[in-house]
This record gives C-alpha cells, structure tokens and sequence, in this order.
C-alpha cells in the first residue's frame, strides 16, 4: 500500500506541531507534496525540513489562518511550487475554556475566527485551483463537541459544529467538480498543547493517562491515528466518499461525556 498519495499535493494547516505534523509527515512517506501551513515560524520550518531530510517533499509557508490573504498565498503556493492543488486538510485549532456566562464578545470571536473561519477562508481559494485540477478532496478535523460540546467549550463546540455544517455544505456543493469534503473526528490526543492546558487546571500527566485508559479502546488517540483517515480520505480509494462524519475516538462518541470530563476530543 506504499505510495498511495504519489503525485499529490496537498496543504495541511496548523501543522507545526501534534495531530498537523503527524498528518504531514505521514502524507510525504507515502508520496505527497506537502505544504505546511503555521503561525508558528521557526516549528513550521522545522517540519518541512524534517520531511525534506526523511526524502520526502515539503514547503513551509507561515501563515496566521485568520486572515484571508495569507490563506489565498498558503494555497497558491501549492499551485505555484507544485503545479496543482490536490488536498486541503484544515487542521488548525484552539480550544480556550469559558462558560456561557465568562464567553465575552472578544473571546467567542477569537475562538471562531481560528476554529472556523480560518477554515473557510481556506476551502475558499483551495476549490478553484481543486476545480481546475478536475478534482480533490478537502477534510476539515473537527471534534466530538461540534455534535455535543462540554459545558466550558461554548464557543469551540459552536465552532466545531459549525465546521461540520460546512462540510457537508461543501460536499453537496461541489460533487458536481468532484470535489469531496469529509469531517473527522481525531478523539482526544494529548498533543503538547493539550498536556500544557490541563497541567494549568491541576491535572498531570499522569491523571490524563489514566482517564485515557478508561476510554473504550483503553488508550488516548495519537496524530498517526487520525493520520490513517486522512490518507484514505485525500488518496483514490475513497473516490466515492463525501460529507461524512469519520470517527477515530475509541468509541468516545457512543457513550455520554460527563459534564466533569477534561475530554477535547
């Protein structure tokens, strides 16, 4: 099954680091030219460069999602250095906690803008460079709070949820330019970023492991989890798949989250 993405490009976002970085780095072994897509300079350089060394094939272009113009330049230079535009993986995401009643203006705005409209912005440009390659495959990594959302995630479960309506917007829309989105779901990874949250709220790492181990397959989910998915979703053999939900949570999304949870998923 090597080379399953040979000849393809594609642009992940927010792929500097964790679940981004694996899903690159997983892409350039098996063929694609990659292009990463971070706010985060230095890391982002460190990637590719990572990728570049391992003999794969991959472009950094610093890029702050939030704004439209430096999403059209991530894009574009896909087109432009590679000569075509496959994939978009829209990984990029941020997860600050607030209730209901501490979500300011400021606040929910921040949240979405990172969470979704950086997402949008992206599939706004990548679709006619998809559309003049006669097709491709957008897959946008969501959550399971974008279908039920922890009480402190307000503004990233609506975030989530709303990235999940795009998806399958965007599936119906475009079929006809065989253009396919899917939506997945990675579980609950304990990405640095992760671990850093929960070590400010009192929990180690420890504890983090051991409400891992009460998941239904036992463990936390890794980057190389969700990469799996999205090989298959970005490569030929999922020709005829769009608009789905594809869950890689270890059944999280079959049982109820109790309200006290730590779970981002």
């Amino acid at each position: 099954m090597a080379g399953r993405m040979a000849g393809k490009v594609v642009v992940v976002t927010g792929a500097a680091r964790g679940i981004g970085r694996g899903c690159a780095e997983m892409l350039a072994r098996e063929g694609a030219r990659v292009v990463i897509g971070d706010v985060r300079a230095d890391e982002g350089a460190a990637a590719a460069e990572a990728i570049t060394a391992g003999g794969g094939e991959a472009l950094f272009v610093q890029t702050d999602v939030v704004q439209e113009d430096q999403c059209a330049a991530l894009v574009q230079a896909a087109a432009t250095t590679f000569g075509k535009l496959d994939g978009l993986v829209n990984n990029v995401g941020w997860f600050p906690r607030a209730m209901l009643e501490d979500t300011t203006t400021e606040f929910w705005d921040q949240v979405l803008n990172v969470n979704l409209r950086g997402a949008f912005y992206c599939c706004k440009h990548a679709v006619p460079l998809m559309r003049a390659n006669k097709g491709g495959s957008i897959v946008n990594i969501g959550s399971l709070n974008g279908i039920q959302g922890l009480p402190n995630l307000i503004a990233y479960a609506s975030a989530k949820g709303g990235l999940l309506a795009m998806t399958k917007t965007l599936a119906g829309a475009y079929a006809g330019d065989r253009i396919r989105a899917n939506y997945i779901i990675p579980g609950w990874v304990l990405t640095d970023t992760e671990i850093a949250l929960h070590a400010g709220r009192g929990l180690s790492e420890e504890d983090l492991l051991r409400a891992g181990a009460a998941l239904p397959l036992g463990r936390h989910q890794t980057p190389e989890d969700t990469a799996y998915a999205v090989i298959y979703l970005l490569s030929d053999e999922s020709a005829q798949v769009t608009g789905t939900v594809m869950h890689i949570d270890a059944g999280a999304s079959t049982l109820p989250i109790p309200p006290s949870s730590p779970y981002v998923g």
